[in-house]
């Protein structure tokens, strides 16, 4: 893997059509060296339109599209040279063995027996697949099936990946598996172009997110930048007795009361300030609060204000 001056992926313009249909319009975006940038928007947003573009498999209408520094029409065989694409659905051969998949890998790269029988063993060990290494890939775990398609993705050494849905389907310990995988990528000076189904796998590995809503970027900015953005952070407030309850919202007139919960919510960042502030008037009061919460919006909360629409899986497009 090679850096270089420009951006692993910049993005101006773009558009694309299908018949009457325009799947892309306009958008503009751009991936650094080592980050990951998350893609998200709901069905039929045009996701996978982005990536088969990034990737050369089809054309744009317009707009300009550079990866790993090249244009991706005018000089495609530069540009599948330096990435890798993993989708959701492992592209191993299950006939073969686990070497065997990333022994033919390399041959396809060229690397020559030496380098390659080197490679092999260095990504063997790396994905924690040498036991499994002379087993049959339909013996193989769903997350080993994984692992072993992202190992053979980073034969050729890429600057930038493409991981499509790279975690559906995969349990709990296999989907934390792949994302150290994909923090050991970034922390090596990999772009990592992902789109995900899962808004928290996006809050967990993304450095910048990027919402596609009809064909535009409606947000993007870092997780925690777009959550700020967001109005419905509070405070919740949990009372003991309904005689509590009645007390305090006479104190706190900004909340909203749910007298079957004996909740209080009150709108806030749950800032420190404006905490302190609050319990002092409670205290004051003489009332005792039996449990507190404090409640910031996170992306679920960003993708429905900013789309209109719940993260559901996508189709492709």
């Amino acid at each position: 893997m090679s850096g270089g001056s420009e951006p692993a992926i910049t993005v101006m313009g773009l558009c694309k059509s299908f018949g009457e249909t325009t799947v892309l319009d306009g958008v503009d975006f751009t991936v650094t060296d080592g980050t990951v940038f998350a893609l998200l928007g709901p069905n039929g947003a045009g996701k996978t339109t982005i990536v088969r573009i990034l990737s050369t498999l089809i054309p744009a209408d317009a707009g300009e599209v550079r990866v790993a520094g090249h244009d991706v029409q005018g000089d495609a065989d530069r540009v599948r040279a330096a990435i890798g694409v993993t989708g959701q659905f492992s592209a191993v051969d299950e006939l073969l063995t686990g070497e065997e998949n990333l022994r033919l890998m390399a041959d396809l790269h060229h690397l020559g027996r030496d380098a390659g029988a080197a490679r092999v063993a260095e990504l063997l060990e790396r994905f924690d697949l040498v036991d499994a290494a002379h087993r049959p890939v339909s013996t193989y775990s769903g997350g080993m099936c994984r692992r072993l398609d992202l190992a053979m993705t980073l034969i050729g050494s890429p600057r930038v990946i493409f991981l499509d849905e790279p975690t559906t389907g995969l349990d709990p310990r296999s989907r934390r598996t792949m994302w150290d995988s994909i923090h050991g990528l970034v922390a090596g000076g990999v772009a990592i172009f992902l789109t995900t189904q899962y808004l928290d796998e996006a809050d967990e590995l993304a450095d910048w997110i990027a919402v596609l809503d009809h064909g535009r970027i409606v947000a993007q900015g870092g997780g925690d930048e777009l959550k700020r953005r967001i109005p419905g952070g509070h405070v919740r407030l949990q009372f003991a007795t309904p005689q509590a309850l009645h007390a305090a919202a006479d104190v706190i007139d900004a909340g909203s009361c749910d007298d079957q919960k004996l909740v209080i919510q009150i709108p806030g960042d749950g800032g420190v300030r404006s905490l302190r502030r609050l319990l002092a008037k409670l205290d004051d009061a003489d009332l005792e609060v039996e449990q507190l919460s404090i409640h910031t919006p996170d992306l679920d909360d960003v993708f429905f204000a900013v789309t209109g629409h719940e993260a559901t899986a996508e189709a492709p497009t």
